[in-house]
């Protein structure tokens, strides 16, 4: 793994949600970067929608900050997998800069 993507730090879920409980979805972007690792089978399903909403509507399992800076928010998605969102956390707006859906088994332990 990349050192810029490694988790530097822990932030708790609650804290993470006071963070983004201000933002829109209007606020919510995605970037060129955002899918470029899907599959075309996958971009059928991820859409930008489905994104926000678990940005805006799910509780995250584990947050952290990036060496990076970017926030790295972890979702249960699946019975072996979870939702990995990559985030820019501006004071305007939020870009999901990519994501991806690691086996629980590669989940960070912080």
């Amino acid at each position: 793994m990349v050192k810029g993507h490694k988790i530097e730090k822990k932030v708790e879920v609650e804290a993470f949600l006071d963070i983004i409980q201000n933002y829109t979805k209007d606020q919510i972007n995605t970037t060129d970067h955002t899918f470029f690792r899907l599959s075309e089978k996958q971009r059928k399903i991820f859409k930008d929608e489905v994104l926000k909403e678990y940005l805006l509507a799910k509780t995250p399992i584990l947050v952290g900050i990036q060496f990076n800076g970017n926030y790295a928010v972890f979702y249960d998605y699946s019975k072996n997998e979870v939702l990995r969102l990559m985030l820019d956390i501006q004071s305007n707006k939020i870009e999901i800069v990519t994501f991806y859906l690691p086996d629980k088994t590669q989940m960070p332990r912080l």
